[in-house]
């Protein structure tokens, strides 16, 4: 039933690849997409992913189709892509040896070729100015800075040396702590639990164990690690230019936690020297149904609007469980970097040609937060409201893997159904590979080339009694979203499984269902706040029984409420992502199926 859409909803409806694990003795498996790179090349917009084996491509940034090619360096982490001449370039991370740089004139029908391999990088960004020079960028790690670097545009190789860039600084910023929430936990690492001991805090360095070898114990390296323990990942760099500045956007801190996130430096030339963006970080996504919004690209379309691809988390079968998040973006009257994720994963229509990305809100609200659930049966440790308790990283498991099994969300009343996203989740996956079958030169990690499919049917009632078949499902989907335009009266919304991958049972993170309630839109928060540190505040509100929750939206000044934190089912939240010394204004906005409510702005003292 579900036609060409019009509208879409974050994570992004996209055929993740199965990634299959075995680290330490541990195995596991689970879809992942990462890192994503997006580009507007030809006429058409691609989109590259980590893992993926392949990358999407898009006429309208809405119906996306996979293109699989399974010999681009997948096993390479982090593609980077970008348009220089009439070519599309392209390179990915490699530890230890020379990184392959590619291009092609048409990446649907044309193989890629080798042009250089200048040396080893990580996460890296090419970029081509208009005066036709070319830059690569590169780093990842949680002791070494962003560099940057001119590249002979004929050769792709390097010119001069290389400049560092940009340096964590965690104690000053709060958006780069490692932990959720910006709560670090340092003795929780097992190199600090091991080398703890050994740390001298006279010299400031490791000594070497009784009895070790000296030559096999490297005292330099293994205090380099101990140190870097509890320090943010400076990683995913990108620069977009916009009226003769450079945006140089790096992520942090890392990506299995909520607060994971792209900040922004800005330059005078490409290689600066760059100066923190007062408004950081510029893309974040800390709460609501899925977290994260880091290591991104940020690209204009064919309108001259701006788009932020980006990482958002899962992290529960593995840290690099992961999503792929597409945001509008944009720079204000004062060159201000921006992206509006308000509601960033509610559907979002995008409008034809120019639009003001920051007075974008969300096309539908959701109706079935914490709605009454049925199930056919439910596995032990399991519950069914775990299906609408808009956490992707808890999910109903049935009881049992045979086909057949279903979910029925109760909307309490008739409803103006406008779109569903189903999420899928796995739990416990282990799958036998041969040997020879894992990519990476550490036989750690399988990419499966096989698609995966997942069967399932969705379908609509107003009485429980009759039903309307909405969707019968069978392609590779995680995230799938079904939109209907014009409405579905409906009271109950069934998700019945199929066949699913390796014969798992199903089990669901999230059956959403969003539409237009036609009661009243929740009363305004009565909001105050106050910093409990340098680097963060507590923001809290009066309770509000008719509301599902409050979106805290916060920035550098009364129009610049461009972070947001949305919180579902509490009274408060603490804002873990400030900056030292930096002024914020704050805005508590309500809401519930029916519409938002917004609050009064204030400002928030040092």
């Amino acid at each position: 039933m579900c036609s060409k859409k019009t509208t879409y909803c974050n994570p992004l409806d996209f055929s993740y690849r199965y990634q299959h694990h075995r680290e330490g003795g541990k195995r596991s498996g689970c879809r992942e997409g990462a890192d994503p790179t997006l580009i507007h090349f030809k006429g058409r917009y691609y989109i590259f992913v980590s893992m993926s084996a392949g990358f999407w491509h898009s006429a309208d940034l809405l119906n996306w189709e996979f293109h699989a090619n399974p010999d681009l360096l997948i096993y390479d982490y982090a593609p980077d892509v970008r348009q220089i001449g009439e070519y599309l370039y392209f390179c990915a991370s490699r530890r230890g040896v020379n990184c392959p740089i590619l291009r092609t004139a048409d990446p649907l029908k044309d193989e890629f070729e080798e042009v250089s391999a200048p040396f080893d990088f990580w996460d890296p960004d090419i970029f081509c100015d208009d005066d036709g020079r070319v830059y690569l960028y590169w780093g990842c790690t949680n002791t070494d800075p962003i560099y940057g670097v001119e590249m002979d545009r004929s050769t792709m190789l390097p010119i001069g040396e290389k400049r560092e860039l940009i340096f964590g600084r965690e104690t000053e910023l709060g958006y780069e702590r490692p932990g959720d929430n910006g709560v670090v936990d340092k003795e929780s690492s097992l190199v600090y639990q091991h080398l703890k001991p050994l740390f001298d805090e006279t010299t400031g360095k490791l000594r070497i164990p009784e009895g070790a070898p000296a030559d096999a114990f490297n005292v330099e390296h293994l205090t380099k690690m101990f140190l870097s323990v509890g320090r943010p990942y400076i990683e995913g760099a990108f620069m977009t230019k916009y009226n003769g500045k450079y945006y140089l956007q790096y992520a942090c801190p890392g990506t299995e936690y909520n607060t994971y996130c792209d900040g922004v430096y800005v330059g005078d030339t490409p290689l600066g020297p760059f100066t923190l963006q007062p408004s950081n970080p510029f893309s974040a996504k800390p709460g609501g149904f899925i977290a994260g919004a880091g290591h991104g690209s940020t690209i204009a379309d064919e309108y001259g609007n701006y788009w932020h691809a980006s990482t958002m988390r899962i992290s529960i079968n593995h840290s690099f469980e992961r999503r792929v998040g597409l945001f509008p973006a944009g720079f204000d009257k004062d060159g201000v970097l921006f992206c509006n994720q308000n509601f960033a994963d509610y559907p979002f229509r995008i409008p034809e040609g120019k639009f003001d990305a920051a007075a974008l809100r969300p096309e539908w609200m959701l109706l079935s937060y914490r709605k009454p659930v049925s199930v056919s049966s439910t596995a032990p440790g399991s519950d069914p409201a775990l299906a609408v308790d808009e956490n992707i990283r808890t999910w109903w498991s049935a009881g049992t893997s045979e086909e057949g099994q279903w979910l029925t969300v109760d909307l309490e009343k008739v409803c103006d159904v406008r779109a569903i996203q189903v999420n899928l989740a796995d739990e416990g996956l282990i799958v036998d590979f041969p040997e020879e079958s894992y990519g990476d030169d550490r036989k750690t990690r399988h990419i499966e080339l096989r698609p995966q499919i997942s069967r399932y049917r969705l379908e609509a009632s107003r009485d429980g009694q009759c039903w309307e078949l909405l969707e019968d499902v069978a392609r590779e989907c995680s995230n799938g979203y079904y939109e209907y335009a014009d409405g579905i009266q409906a009271r109950f919304i069934r998700l019945t499984g199929g066949e699913l991958p390796y014969g798992q049972t199903l089990r669901v993170s999230g059956l959403r269902v969003f539409g237009n309630g036609d009661g009243e839109k929740p009363p305004r928060a009565e909001a105050s706040a106050r910093r409990t540190g340098d680097l963060n505040a507590v923001v809290r509100w009066k309770h509000i029984p008719e509301a599902q929750g409050c979106n805290v939206r916060y920035g550098i000044a009364p129009d610049k409420l461009y972070m947001s934190w949305m919180v579902y089912g509490a009274d408060e939240v603490e804002l873990s992502t400030l900056i030292k010394e930096q002024n914020y204004y704050i805005r508590v906005d309500s809401f519930n199926e029916n519409g938002i409510t917004e609050g009064e702005t204030f400002q928030l003292q040092k």
